[in-house]
């Protein structure tokens, strides 16, 4: 085989006119391998080829002969001291950092730790074992692909729509999916999938996490499995589990292909990213990759080398202060979003990044580097701002640029339909896209991406059906998940026939998501949500591979798609729903009413006293059409109809009054969330009182032509 020098950039296996390109950083090594392999799990390889040119920090060869589809992995060697941080060990095949494609998953073995297991000493003895047949190889893969005219949606925050769903979960058991498809991309990338996202009204699809991951070994002994994937191996690879037309690099254009069908449809993509930490776990945890790469110049260390930093509850930290784990990141996200063609990014334990030595710190260089990046900074990126360690809860810390989880969204909403005190205040501030955590730092109310219940708890349905978590399915004895939910049963533990129980839950339902959708912000809506999916009590369902987790499309609660529907094509219809700038509050300029306004029951403005009372559950909100404060592209102002919103959150009726008629002579009921449907459209005059049923959203409507004429 010819072997010539090669280059040192870009780094992993890259097709070039003169052959395959291979680079791998590794800086405290002293010698590294290259090995080829004719089969996915090969025992031994057929080729090894010692790389002699190494250019700061990184070893490189360029192959002629080799050609996309090539199977391979490194040996790294170097001193086994773990004390030090070094845990090279060359009897370990490890999987390219850089790798495009990993043909298949592992398969466990004593072999994939790189000491001996069973010793006292635990991880200070180095083993001999050979890892290669029980590890998958990285593939070379071919880049080429035909996107047509492709382009970035580019679709504002404002407009947007976000679904959260898993790839697989979302169609392995839809009934008009082929089922040699389904759970795969080319299952979501089916017109049975895309048409239904585009009749609920999505705009961008949130994919739980897609870069190639492993199952963990105690899941599998115990017959579960790593199903939600945040436990990565590869940050360019595209996982194998989710592709059906091969795992050989096949899985890159199916990926490519559901992503240019979904854009085709107006749908954005955005992917869950963890890249905090790595598959590799703490000091006992198996060498897959970057252990054995360079331990020291990947992880967060500690004072004992030995040990590794844990701020994500996984083992390991990923060291983004190194210039070259930032270089590892940056690399990624430019590649999936020049090479795959994705629309954005949502980060896992996002405030674990923004650590420098130990504290948060907003000005890190993750975020400097992706400030200055032209590529990186024009996509969406959404932060899960806490994680695990002191002063990990950064909710509204971000800088400008980023949007974030609104962890305090969903535990307010949460709490205001449960019927909490003290909650009208908090509920306003909320509803209004949370100026008290996003105003101050010249960020919009789309900073805040709004959601009721995300993959990590309960879903709407459990929301409303279970007081107490229930998974003793995963094999913890139900000590594993979330124990202070903010939910509510409505009177019984989980599945019950009591009407009167059915009729609250689905009332319920429809109050959080009517809350969710006309909120300021960003709404997220859980996958199956929608339908009323359950996972029958399930608050932790990360290991549950099978019917909890999927979405059981049969059982489709087909009223309350129709009222999701409903609310998501008002919100779209209607940009006083989603408003780019903040309320001010003030009078609009030749009116003598403001952009919104908060009423008591009674039809009054509210007063301090009213935002003060600790057992007050009940307002109305007005808010004007013509109080928008922006311009549309073609710098027209924006205008639109009036609204006047009643949240009722107490648990009897209650008699409201709407207010006097500079505000809106004639209103008409539009959603009432105490019926399925409103029917016939209701009319109401100024003053006119009713009455309100308890624990029920009324939203009124008042045309555009009604309130320019009643300025």
């Amino acid at each position: 085989m010819k072997i010539y020098p090669g280059s040192p950039y870009p780094l992993g296996a890259t097709v070039t006119p003169d052959g395959v390109n291979f680079a791998l950083y590794a800086d405290n090594a002293t010698a590294v391998e290259l090995c080829l392999f004719d089969e996915p799990h090969g025992k031994t390889e057929t080729t090894k080829i010692k790389i002699k040119e190494r250019s700061h920090h990184v070893w490189h060869v360029l192959l002629p002969d080799v050609k996309p589809g090539q199977l391979y992995g490194y040996r790294v060697h170097g001193p086994y001291n773990p004390s030090e941080g070094h845990r090279y060990n060359p009897h370990k095949l490890l999987i390219d950092p850089y790798a495009k494609a990993i043909a298949g998953t592992i398969k466990w073995s004593d072999a994939l730790f790189g000491y001996e297991l069973g010793n006292p000493d635990e991880d200070l003895k180095m083993s001999e074992q050979d890892s290669a047949p029980f590890i998958p190889k990285s593939v070379v893969i071919d880049s080429n692909f035909d996107w047509g005219d492709d382009k970035p949606l580019k679709l504002p925050y404002h407009k947007s729509v976000i679904y959260e769903t898993h790839l697989k979960g979302f169609t392995k058991m839809h009934p008009e999916i082929p089922e040699e498809i389904r759970g795969t991309y080319a299952g979501m990338a089916h017109p049975v999938s895309i048409k239904y996202l585009k009749e609920l009204g999505i705009t961008a699809v949130e994919l739980m996490p897609v870069h190639h991951f492993v199952s963990d070994r105690h899941l599998q002994e115990k017959g579960l499995a790593n199903y939600w994937g945040y436990n990565t191996i590869g940050f360019f690879a595209p996982d194998a589990r989710y592709a059906s037309s091969g795992s050989n690099g096949e899985q890159v254009n199916e990926f490519k292909s559901l992503v240019k069908s979904l854009h085709e449809n107006g749908i954005e993509v955005i992917l869950d990213v963890v890249y905090n930490h790595t598959a590799e776990g703490n000091h006992l945890g198996p060498t897959l990759s970057f252990k054995g790469i360079d331990n020291a110049a990947y992880y967060r260390l500690m004072e004992d080398k030995r040990y590794y930093n844990d701020y994500t509850g996984t083992g390991n930290t990923l060291n983004a202060n190194l210039p070259n784990v930032l270089r590892l990141m940056m690399d990624s996200l430019r590649y999936w979003i020049l090479e795959m063609h994705v629309d954005g990014f949502r980060f896992d334990l996002a405030a674990t990044l923004a650590r420098e030595l130990h504290e948060v710190d907003r000005l890190s260089a993750f975020f400097d580097i992706i400030h200055q990046d032209p590529v990186i900074s024009q996509v969406k990126l959404i932060a899960e701002p806490w994680d695990i360690g002191e002063g990990g809860y950064q909710v509204g810390k971000f800088p400008p640029g980023w949007a974030e989880w609104n962890g305090k969204y969903r535990d307010c909403i949460r709490d205001f339909w449960r019927g909490a005190d003290s909650m009208l205040g908090e509920f306003a501030l909320r509803f209004t896209g949370s100026p008290d955590l996003y105003e101050g730092d010249y960020r919009r109310p789309t900073a805040s991406i709004n959601f009721i219940t995300a993959h990590d708890g309960f879903t709407l349905n459990d929301l409303v059906s279970y007081n107490e978590k229930h998974n003793e399915a995963n094999g913890e004895n139900n000590q594993d998940g979330e124990s202070h939910n903010r939910s509510w049963n409505c009177g019984a533990e989980g599945e019950t026939d009591d009407p009167e129980i059915l009729k609250l839950r689905a009332r319920q339902k429809r109050n959080l998501l009517t809350t969710l959708f006309l909120s300021q912000g960003v709404p997220m809506l859980l996958a199956g949500d929608e339908i009323s999916r359950t996972q029958k009590g399930n608050n932790n369902a990360y290991c549950q591979d099978n019917e909890i987790s999927w979405i059981n499309w049969d059982k489709a609660d087909k009223s309350l798609l129709a009222f999701t529907q409903k609310l998501i094509n008002l919100r779209l219809s209607h940009p006083v729903f989603c408003r780019r700038r903040w309320f001010q509050g003030q009078p609009i300029k030749g009116s003598k009413v403001e952009d919104i306004a908060w009423f008591s029951p009674d039809g009054v403005e509210m007063s301090d006293e009213h935002w003060n009372v600790g057992y007050a559950k009940s307002l109305g909100i007005y808010l004007n059409g013509l109080g928008i404060h922006w311009t549309d592209p073609k710098g027209q102002r924006i205008t639109d109809d009036s609204f006047y919103v009643i949240f009722n959150a107490h648990h009897e009726p209650l008699e409201f009054t709407l207010p006097a008629s500079k505000y809106g002579k004639q209103w008409t009921k539009i959603i009432d969330t105490s019926v399925e449907d409103v029917g016939d459209k209701e009319s109401y005059n100024a003053g006119e009182t009713f009455n309100v049923e308890g624990r029920s959203v009324v939203l009124f409507h008042y045309p555009i032509k009604n309130v320019e004429s009643n300025k």
